[in-house]
């Protein structure tokens, strides 16, 4: 049987236990993976071993599968009301508040993101995330279709049934929750994959899940590989939809496989390269807060993080010297000392990854102002890092980095900057700054990407949509739109008098 982890925190901003079950959580029950192997689980701010997971594989997949599919048939989709759906998100999210800080302290100890940044910000937003979708199960309909007097039409959108969903590991449990949320407010059953660095909240999250009521094989939660588990779930045959967050490359291998395997409905939230463009007539001092804050913000490792940061020639040497000493004010630490704000690395080979970035860029002749190196002795933490005077082409100006790594960029004018800021194969987020609504609006309007925060950065609401254009992704989560990911659209025709 799989072991339950129990560890004991005594620190400034949490005292207490967290408790996690490590095994895979296939219907309604936790259990050991069919090899019998387990993952290590790495804490990144020591590099030391914390715990260990099962290890799921594609025999596991599909036993998550057939329970899935049996809880589909008979005690949820369809047979379990919208507003049966509804009370059993609603617990859900209440237990969540219940176990706040335990879940940040989980994210803390697995992610090494900061404790009250994971308590304020991705606990905070998970919880909103659960009670919003809970108010949408009893609130899905159709329409009726005015044909003829002879014939009564209408639509029903109804769940898809079992769907595969595969999260990353920069925000384990808001995209546990971005996932699960609209799915099964649709009525859906879902098996789900973890990263394989950052399982543990999920794995919580499951304890909940059974705590709130939800019947046996509605959700179910495997912990492996890509290779293994992700590939059985995008090629799974009794899976018809699956829905992917991480990078580009591998998104673009799910939707291969998912097209190879039943032509999978396919949802995509991929990387980004996201400008954040600072006019001349910005609120200076609000403008240097919120690049700082869109850059650094979850040690950089944020697929909408503005790593680009354009700023006209009027103010541009102002705003690079005053941008250089804010970088140097970033608290970068301990994920349980109260100011720290960056903490370390997911992993070894993501810094070995970001430190490459660092060492292209010197290579490349930019101009390296701050950072660029290893923080402390232990653990995977690197320096805040800005670069200026870089060329287009150069890898740390077109390749999305996810660390604290950016760039600073002078352009002319808004033509100048609409050019530059376009010419990425990404289009998930971008800013504006400016006290000039109209330039805001318009700049905004001409910029290719799916979210454009206007004098601000990082802000999401649970009812506002978020995707990305280009290589960003496939479809939208969040809002009544992500809905839609979930949900057939049956037409139905009801002969009324027509004669053959």
């Amino acid at each position: 049987m799989p072991s339950i982890f129990t560890h004991e925190l005594d620190t400034p901003v949490y005292k207490g236990t967290v408790s996690v079950n490590t095994g895979l959580f296939i219907n309604g029950q936790f259990v050991d993976g069919s090899n019998n192997t387990t993952i290590d689980v790495v804490n990144p701010t020591n590099g030391k071993v914390i715990t260990s997971v099962s290890e799921g594989t594609p025999q596991d997949v599909d036993l998550a599968v057939d329970a899935a599919q049996r809880a589909f048939e008979t005690t949820y989709g369809l047979n379990c009301p919208g507003s049966q759906r509804s009370i059993l998100l609603g617990k859900l999210a209440s237990l969540m508040g219940e176990h706040a800080d335990e879940l940040a302290a989980i994210e803390a100890l697995d992610n090494g993101k900061a404790f009250n940044i994971a308590r304020n910000a991705d606990v905070t937003l998970s919880i909103d995330c659960m009670r919003y979708f809970a108010g949408w199960a009893d609130k899905l309909s159709g329409k009726v279709l005015e044909t003829t007097e002879n014939k009564l039409t209408y639509t029903r959108h109804e769940p898809i049934g079992v769907v595969g969903q595969i999260i990353p590991w920069n925000f384990p449990l808001l995209m546990f929750s971005w996932k699960i949320g609209p799915a099964l407010a649709t009525g859906n059953t879902i098996i789900l994959k973890t990263s394989e660095f950052t399982p543990l909240s999920a794995l919580r999250m499951c304890q909940l899940i059974q705590e709130a009521g939800f019947p046996p094989g509605v959700v179910n939660v495997v912990t492996g590989y890509g290779n293994t588990v992700g590939n059985a779930i995008t090629t799974h045959m009794k899976i018809h939809k699956v829905a992917f967050t991480g990078s580009t490359l591998v998104g673009r291998k799910v939707m291969e496989a998912a097209a190879k395997s039943n032509l999978k409905n396919v949802t995509l939230e991929l990387g980004g390269k996201s400008p954040n463009i600072i006019y001349d007539d910005a609120d200076l001092d609000q403008a240097l807060n919120w690049a700082s804050f869109g850059l650094f913000l979850n040690h950089g490792q944020c697929c909408c993080a503005g790593t680009r940061i354009f700023v006209q020639e009027g103010i541009y040497d102002e705003f690079l010297k005053r941008f250089i000493e804010k970088s140097k004010e970033v608290k970068v630490g301990d994920p349980f000392v109260p100011d720290t704000f960056q903490g370390p690395q997911v992993s070894e080979i993501q810094y070995n990854r970001i430190m490459g970035y660092i060492d292209s860029g010197k290579k490349d002749g930019a101009t390296l102002h701050i950072g660029g190196e290893r923080h402390g002795n232990e653990g995977y933490f690197i320096q805040p890092t800005v670069f200026s005077n870089t060329k287009p082409d150069m890898r740390i100006v077109q390749e999305e980095i996810f660390g604290p790594v950016g760039v600073v960029i002078k352009f002319k004018d808004e033509d100048d900057v609409l050019r530059q800021a376009n010419n990425t194969v990404y289009g998930l987020a971008a800013a504006v700054f400016t006290k000039d609504i109209n330039r805001a609006l318009t700049t905004a309007h001409k910029l290719k990407s799916g979210t454009v925060w206007i004098n601000c950065y990082n802000q999401f609401d649970s009812h506002v949509p978020f995707g990305g254009y280009k290589q960003s992704g496939i479809g939208r989560e969040q809002g009544q739109y992500a809905l839609d990911n979930y949900t057939e659209v049956k037409a139905v025709h009801v002969n009324l008098g027509l004669k053959m």
